[in-house]
């Protein structure tokens, strides 16, 4: 399980790159660079990390499915992945 405060710090730079998402774009567009290069940091989508969605766990993540590999197989082994099972032949 990842320490509370990072997953908070990510949950707080997703509000950040929303908040300016369209001043972003409308800055890119005139090629204003400088007026971009004065907004916030952690406003640019690139900062973003994924995380699992269940531990926060930043490595390991399967985007389709939101989770850590390990979350992923336990969900799976479980059956609560519809249209996942574990192959076996």
């Amino acid at each position: 399980m990842a320490k509370k405060s990072k997953i908070e710090k990510l949950k707080k730079q997703q509000k950040t790159v929303e908040k300016y998402c369209e001043l972003r774009r409308k800055l890119k567009a005139e090629g204003d660079y400088v007026a971009l290069s004065r907004l916030p940091r952690d406003a640019s989508p690139t900062r973003l990390q994924n995380r699992c969605q269940i531990t926060g766990r930043p490595h390991g993540y399967l985007r389709k499915y939101g989770v850590s590999r390990i979350v992923f197989r336990e969900l799976a082994y479980c059956g609560e992945l519809p249209g996942i099972r574990k192959a076996s032949w």
